[in-house]
């Protein structure tokens, strides 16, 4: 294996990590008040443009599988590049929660996304703001995460010469979806994001987790497929 993709590997790792830090450590400290949906909104975006001008230039920021899967799908990666990346990307979803885990044990402290007590729900997904509906939170997860591929998709094409703002751009992108999803799924858009944190909260969010692993490759499927089509009418 070349070193620079060694090191593509490692961004998209350190670069998920602190996505699931950022934004589920906000979400697991003011996630249960009506502000603190915009707050852990704005978390997750801004994370992404820190992100995207920390590592873009070395692994592209993908920091999410589903993104992964749209370039796979649109020939910016090969298949040993996009299960690289996804296993990256997965390892440091894994980090980070640790990391949250660890931070909120040893500070003693309450999350109060959590049902009660120390039972931290670790920012995880479930389908609580759709009353535990499959095909409500599936249909949820594939429109935001064709939106923000969409986004991802027109913003990086050489055609469109976007230049230096397409980081800025993609995080606002991910606050707006997380702005509506939040309060329907916790907004996962990002097979990554979601598994971490269901794997050490248990419960609802590790039975669920399928959906929220399943619905946005199925959405950035989509988004591939039609911004392909619609790219290429413009020739």
């Amino acid at each position: 294996m070349e070193k620079s993709t060694i090191k593509k590997y490692v961004a998209e790792c350190i670069g998920t990590c602190v996505l699931v830090l950022l934004g589920c450590g906000t979400a697991m400290t003011v996630g249960c008040s009506g502000s603190g949906y915009i707050l852990t909104a704005f978390a997750f975006g801004l994370t992404i443009v820190g992100m995207a001008y920390c590592i873009g230039n070395i692994s592209g920021c993908h920091i999410n599988p589903a993104v992964s899967f749209a370039v796979y799908m649109n020939g910016g990666l090969n298949t040993r590049e996009f299960l690289g990346y996804t296993i990256s990307q997965c390892a440091g979803s894994l980090i980070g929660t640790l990391l949250l885990r660890l931070i909120f044990m040893l500070s003693d402290k309450t999350d109060c996304t959590a049902p009660s007590g120390k039972d931290w729900g670790m920012g995880a997904n479930t389908l609580a703001g759709v009353n535990d509906n499959i095909l409500a939170g599936f249909l949820v997860e594939i429109l935001l995460t064709f939106v923000f591929i969409m986004t991802i998709l027109g913003v990086t094409s050489k055609k469109a010469n976007h230049g230096s703002f397409g980081g800025l751009i993609i995080g606002l992108s991910l606050t707006l979806v997380h702005i509506l999803g939040i309060g329907l799924t916790g907004t996962s858009v990002n097979p990554a994001r979601s598994l971490g944190p269901a794997i050490f909260a248990l419960g609802d969010a590790i039975v669920q987790v399928w959906i929220f692993i399943l619905a946005p490759f199925i959405g950035a499927g989509l988004a591939a497929i039609t911004y392909k089509w619609l790219e290429s009418e413009k020739q």
